[in-house]
């Protein structure tokens, strides 16, 4: 059994809980058109890694609430739980956020603003 540290309870047995899959799947905005192919991925597509995954969980028996595990699916070990909608903190977490090939993918594009990625096409041209 584990002992996960709810951020609003405090520990408690994971009975309490339920792994909600992958972390930091940005779905696309509907505005950035993607090909049929590339929402497959995004909507079928899931990590399995032996080692270190970030993962959502939530504290079903307590708050109910949703939060972000970094943790070892080899040892079991939680090397880090931050809230949902933000980024990892420590070294390892970060390591395994930027090293996931969704970084990469067309749907992640997909799902920033427009407005943003016309922004950053202009400044990489050297535009203001």
């Amino acid at each position: 059994m584990m002992l996960i540290e709810c951020p609003f309870c405090g520990a408690r047995d994971e009975t309490e809980f339920s792994c909600g899959g992958e972390a930091h799947i940005a779905r696309p905005l509907a505005e950035n058109k993607i090909s049929d192919a590339d929402f497959a991925d995004y909507l079928f597509m899931r990590d399995n890694p032996k080692g270190l995954f970030l993962e959502r969980w939530r504290h079903n028996a307590g708050c109910r609430r949703w939060f972000n595990m970094a943790r070892d699916t080899v040892s079991h070990d939680i090397v880090e739980i931050y809230p949902m909608g933000k980024l990892p903190k420590t070294a390892a977490a970060k390591a395994a956020y930027n090293a996931s090939w969704r970084r990469n993918t067309a749907a992640e594009q997909a799902a920033k603003p427009a407005a943003s990625a016309t922004k950053a096409k202009a400044k990489a041209r050297g535009a203001k």
